[in-house]
Order: structure tokens, then sequence, then C-alpha cells
């Protein structure tokens, strides 16, 4: 008896067909049934089932021999199921990867839950993806299993069937099936949530669900709309049918009535003269199924009052008036906004004419994103090195909070942002400033850059569309023009520096400011990180840093993270760094930690034990710690074809290289990632491309900058002569991490790729 029973009706998808069921089939846990019912489909559905369950046993094909809709077809696979858990699972839709893996991670952690209620996000065809809004009922926080009395917020969540998990046994012994009709998931949510004796939630995206340009059936216009009346007649006769559920009617009908009210303010749904029957039906309704003294939320008293009276005029003047209201609006907004972008423009002008204040700096970096990486650093140095100087800081609302004491704190866009940039002598930046800044005679532009080049940057991009995009080369140049300064750690990057940013500035080659923390870090800094991220104490803590593809309208993940760490068992845990050009979390878990939202990646580099990255500059900076480093090139000709990359990685790696994920696991497995040829690898890597980041770099800049001295500087500390604060992993006097046990003969069904 398999595990799960996924059904899958099918019915005029051919296109989105395979990947669904891919999706499935392709899951780490493969103990499962695949039920896929053709529903009489007049395309290819039927012959694409069939040649599953040829190919794959798990594959159960059911052909009806008439087309019978959505909810008898999941009835029809339901009848086929032998699997302890229904998972449902509409043909155009796909699970997300190691989904079902934490479906039964989950049910097995809350005892055996009738429901499971999993979250999903919604997939555009442009490759967006946006998690579910309503996240807040699938918190894991609390008891669980628990009762839908224990969190009654779940009936607020999508009314289907695919983001509930239903044991088989409960479903059978209820006798739920699916009705015929459009809406037929109403009927089935709301009776299987109250019926429940325990449920469970999973807060994690396990469904894709796809938004389709044209098909999807809710947005054809169709009088079959009307079949939502005869849905909710169900729902409160199983209700009255038993009378413990009586204390639900009043939510009940408070979510019939907002569902009604969608289905006809839809402009795609009902049919030109019918919106006046469908009113008439809703008020009938409203009388029929209304709770005496029950109040509509006050956001919606005035929607409901119209739907019981029935006032489909006065409805449609409503709407008309708020339409007005809306434009009205709008246009005063963006005449406001109009009118303080004029008046800003002249506050920049009048304070271009004012003196130079040589005792003030302004900073930011990546784009007003918070204070960080070479120019945190190098505002830090300003305020112990040139006390003289008052600094500002840069950031957008949103990272004010990540602003340390010290600088004062400027708003992108606001009268005190353009005279930061007008009367500064000092311009500190890791990308460029605005596009309307005027460098003044006498300001100093001091142009950090992000680290050590891998892929093509600059004009190198110009024959590498995939990765240069809607770069305006032309403008860059014009930037590029403004600089004074570039800060370079190494000769590789002072040379690509120069030949791609061509341009008057003068190259510093003086290390990273970014990384001079590496060098004044204590053990007790990390032990203190380490608790405060919340790495289990006597675990690996490997930091993932992954980087985006070119080559990839939409970034997926390169990795299973969780299947990692199922392979290496418990000593490890992952803190896994999103790129913060990606949207999305990268997962989540006890031993899966997403830092992708932390305010400092030097702090992560420090708790860590290991890098695990593929091509992110962020592997020059982690070299200066001198700890292990594994990388991840299974599409490294894919990556080089778009991008562009300066040398072969794999021929100069900073320690072990993983072509494949199971690769990946085996050199973690075997202790071979801190191994005696990962460490030479290192040394060869540091030697190259490490020579000047040896904890004094900030201040080499601040005295060559700003104090003008020429002599005197702080010499370079040879490679030889740092000691960079251990791992946590590394200071521990007979570490168990080495090495994870290996398994006995060949890799179990459940983890083969």
């Amino acid at each position: 008896m398999p595990r799960f029973s996924v059904i899958v009706p099918a019915y005029k998808v051919q296109a989105y067909l395979s990947e669904c069921l891919d999706s499935v089939l392709s899951q780490s846990y493969p103990d499962l049934e695949l039920i896929a019912v053709d529903d009489c489909s007049p395309d290819a559905c039927g012959a694409l089932i069939d040649e599953y369950a040829a190919r794959d046993g798990r594959v159960k094909a059911v052909h009806l021999d008439r087309n019978q809709g959505l909810g008898r077809a999941r009835n029809a696979g339901m009848a086929e199921a032998t699997g302890d858990y229904l998972v449902f699972l509409d043909s155009d839709d796909t699970l997300t990867p190691g989904a079902l893996q934490a479906i039964a991670d989950r049910i097995k952690e809350t005892g055996e839950p009738d429901v499971l209620v999993v979250d999903y996000a919604r997939t555009y065809w442009n490759g967006e993806t946006v998690r579910n809004r309503t996240t807040l009922p699938l918190t894991q926080q609390g008891p669980a299993p628990f009762r839908l009395e224990d969190r009654p917020g779940l009936l607020r969540v999508l009314m289907v069937a695919w983001n509930k998990v239903c044991r088989r046994e409960f479903v059978t012994a209820q006798g739920f099936t699916f009705p015929p009709g459009y809406y037929e998931d109403t009927p089935w949510t709301f009776p299987v949530l109250m019926a429940a004796e325990s449920i469970a939630t999973l807060d994690r995206v396990c469904v894709h669900y796809r938004q389709r340009r044209r098909g999807n059936i809710l947005s054809t216009t169709s009088r079959r709309h009307f079949d939502i009346f005869e849905q909710y007649d169900r729902v409160f006769a199983y209700v009255e049918q038993r009378s413990e559920l009586a204390r639900w009617r009043p939510e009940l009908f408070r979510r019939m009535i907002d569902h009604y009210l969608t289905v006809f303010t839809r402009r795609d749904r009902l049919p030109r003269g019918s919106h006046a029957e469908f009113l008439r039906m809703a008020r009938a309704h409203h009388r029929r199924y209304r709770a005496p003294g029950v109040k509509a939320p006050l956001r919606s008293r005035l929607r409901h009052t119209l739907v019981r009276f029935g006032l489909r005029r006065t409805f449609h003047a409503l709407r008309l008036a708020s339409a007005v209201r809306r434009r009205t609006l709008k246009s005063a907004v963006k005449f406001a906004r109009a009118l303080r972008v004029a008046s800003l423009q002249l506050h920049y002008r009048i304070q271009l004419r004012l003196p130079l204040r040589a005792d003030r700096a302004v900073f930011a970096a990546h784009g007003g994103r918070g204070h960080g990486c070479n120019p945190g650093a190098l505002e830090e140095a300003f305020r112990t090195h040139a006390r003289h100087v008052r600094t500002a800081w840069i950031a957008r609302p949103e990272h004010q909070q990540a602003i340390p004491p010290g600088p004062r704190r400027v708003r992108p866009g606001t009268a005190a942002y353009w005279t930061a940039l007008a009367r500064s002598k000092y311009l500190v930046n890791n990308v460029a400033f605005d596009r309307s800044l005027r460098k003044r005679p006498g300001q100093v532009f001091v142009q950090t850059q992000d680290g050590t080049p891998l892929g093509h940057m600059g004009l190198d991009l110009q024959e590498r569309p995939a990765a240069a995009r809607d770069t305006d080369f032309e403008e860059l140049l014009r930037g590029v023009d403004q600089w004074d300064y570039v800060l370079s750690g190494n000769r590789h990057t002072t040379l690509t520096w120069e030949r791609v940013y061509p341009g008057r500035y003068t190259t510093l080659e003086y290390g990273h400011p970014r990384n001079d923390r590496f060098q004044r870090a204590t053990s007790a800094d990390v032990t203190r990180l380490r608790e405060s991220l919340g790495v289990p104490e006597g675990t690996v803590a490997i930091l993932y840093a992954p980087t985006p593809r070119d080559h990839r309208r939409t970034q997926r993940p390169v990795l299973d993270l969780e299947r990692v760490l199922r392979r290496l068992g418990p000593r490890f845990v992952i803190l896994a760094r999103g790129h913060h050009a990606l949207a999305g979390s990268p997962g989540r878990g006890p031993r899966l930690i997403d830092v992708s939202g932390h305010p400092s990646v030097e702090s992560l580099c420090l708790a860590s034990d290991a890098l695990l990255t593929d091509y992110s500059s962020l592997m020059f900076d982690y070299a200066n710690l001198d700890r292990p480093i594994v990388v991840h090139a299974e599409d490294w000709e894919a990556y080089e074809a778009a991008r562009g990359v300066y040398f072969d990685l794999r021929a100069f790696p900073p320690g072990a290289v993983a072509r494949s994920e199971d690769e990946l696991i085996d050199i973690f497995a075997t202790g071979h990632w801190r191994g005696s040829r990962s460490a030479q690898l290192r040394a060869a890597f540091r030697e190259r491309f490490c020579p000047y980041d040896d904890g004094r770099a900030a201040e080499r800049v601040v005295r060559h900058v700003v104090l003008g001295e020429a002599q005197g500087r702080p010499e370079v500390i040879p490679l030889a002569g740092r000691r960079p604060v251990p791992s946590a992993a590394a200071a521990l006097e007979h570490s168990p991490l080495a090495t994870v046990q290996q398994p006995s003969g060949p890799l179990p069904v459940t983890e083969s790729r």
C-alpha cells in the first residue's frame, strides 16, 4: 500500500499535463501511486497518460467514457486509490520539488492527522511566482494536530481540494465525494475541515498554481457559474444534518456572501443580461441561510446589505462612484507626485550652488539596501580614522533599521538625500547613485565595487545579451567618468576593472574593506552569531550562497537542500542565503535555516564552518577565513556561455568541486570537503586572490583618500602572518564532524536521482 495516492484529472490540458505528471514522478519521496484520470478529453491527454503508465508502474491510467467534469473525475480517481493519504493535483499545476517528502515528514511529526493543509504559490506565464498571502493560518507554531475550532482562520484559506492532503480512511468513513458542476471544491472543503478530528498545517509551498492567460474554467463566461448556489445548498444541508456544526453557520454564511460577490463583480464570469438573476438568487440565499443576530464584518457590511436587499442598480451606482473616486484620487496623487519632484529638483539646484562641505561623507550600498558591504566597512573606518568627517547613510525605508548608530540616516528621494548628494565632499557606493547626480568640482567619488569578478562585468557584457539585459552602456560609462577611486583586492581585479570600466580614476589595490572583519573577529563572536541564528551546538553549519543564472528567465533551486540534509544526517545544518536579486525562499526546516534576509553576509560567513556555492564572488571573500569551500559546478558550461567568465573555476578552484548533487553529498559525507587536497587548493586560491585582505584595508583607503597620507599607511600583513578566527567545528579538539557514516550498498530508492 503506497503512502500517497496522487489524483490528477485531465481535460484539454495536453500542453501542461507532462509537466504536471513529471513533477509527481520526480519527487524525492517515491512511495506513491499516480492516478491520472482522462475525463474523455478530446486532445492528446489520454494518449499521454497511457504513455506514462507504460513507462512507470506507479501510474494508473483511468479513462472515462464521457466527459463528467472535474468533481466526478476526482471521484473516479478516489475509487482506484489505495494510498494512506489522498493528494489532489489539477493537471495544469505542479508539485514543488521535495513537496511529498515535506508532507510525509509533517504527517509523521503530527501523528497522522485527518487533514494536512499546505501552502501554494501562483505562477504566471511571465515566470513570476507569488506566494499565497494568507499564510497566518498555516503557521506551524502552536500545538498540532488541532481541530477547526482551534484555528477557524483555515476557513478563509483558498477553497480548493489541492491544498489539503486527506487521510483516505477518514474520507471513506465520512463518505465524502465531489459533486458535479462548477465550484465543486466548496462542498468538499468546508465539510472536510469541519468533520476532521485532527488537522495540521505545513508552512511550505507544495503546489505551484498556474495562472493561465486563457482557458481557466472559472475565467470562462458561462451560465454554469450559477452552479455556485447549488454547491452552497450542499454545504448548508451538510451542516443542518449535524447539530454540532451549527456554530459554523455564521462564518459559512459570510464566506458564501463574499463568494457570491466575487462571482458577481468579475467581468469575465456571468453572461451579459444575467446579473440581475444572479443577484436575485444571491438575495434568496441571504434570506435562507442568514443566522439571526450575525453582523457582517465592518469592511464588507455595505456589500452584504446590497445583496440582502438585491439593490443591483444601487450596487452599480456605488461601483461607478468608487471608480470615479479612484480615478480622481489617482490624478491627484499623480499631480502631487509631479509637484514634489519639481520642488526637489529645484531644491537640488539650489544646494548645488551652496559651498561644498569638506566634513561630510555620504554612503550607500546595493541601491539603498542597508548598511553593509565595502561602503559599510568604509563608513565605520571614516568614523574611526577621520573623526572630523560626519557620515550619512542612504537606505530605503524598509532597511533603515539595519543602519547602526553613528551615521545620519537618509531616505532616497527626500530633500535630505539631495542635500547630501549636493554638498558632501565624499561619495561612497558599490553601485551607482541617482542618475540625476551632478558631480561637483571638489567632490570625491569612491567606487568600492562588490568583490572580485568571476563572471563578465562592465563592457564585457556587450557580447552577452542574456547577462546584460537592459544595461545602457553609454549611461554606464557616464557613471564611470564620475569615479575618482576604485577599490581592488588583487591584481586580477585591478586589470579587469580598468579594462571593462575605462576611465580616469585611480585604482586603490588595498584589499576589500568588508573583509577586515574576518581578521578582527574572535571565537566569542562566532559563538554569539551561531546562537543568534539558531545553529545547534556541535553541528557543522554550511553557508549556501548560490548566484543567479542569466540563462534562466525563471530562477529555480539548483539543489534540493532538504535531500542533501537528509543524506548527510543530523550533524549538518545549512544556512541558505538567496541572492538579493532573487525572489522567494530557498526553503526552511529544523536544519535548513533561511538567512536570505540577514543584513550582514560577513556575519553569516563567520558563523559558518564551510561555504557551498556555485559561481558567487563570495568565495573570494570567504577564502580569507581559510575555511573549506565546496563548489557546485553542475551547469558550468551553461553559465559560461551565458555570462562569460574570466577563468575556469574548475581548473583553479578554492576547494573540492562537485559536478552533481550526488557528488556534492559524497564530498561532505566522506570528509573531502575539509581534507588535505581541499586545503592545498584553498592555499593557492588565497595566494592569488587575497594578498591584501589583512584586516586593515579600510584604514588604508581612508588614510589615502581623506587624510592624504601618501606614506605611513599600514603595511600589508602577509598571508602567513594572518590569524583569521577559526570556525566552530575547527575549534573542537576532537571533532566528530569530519565525516558522516556512509550507507552500505547502493543508495536507497528514496534517494536516487
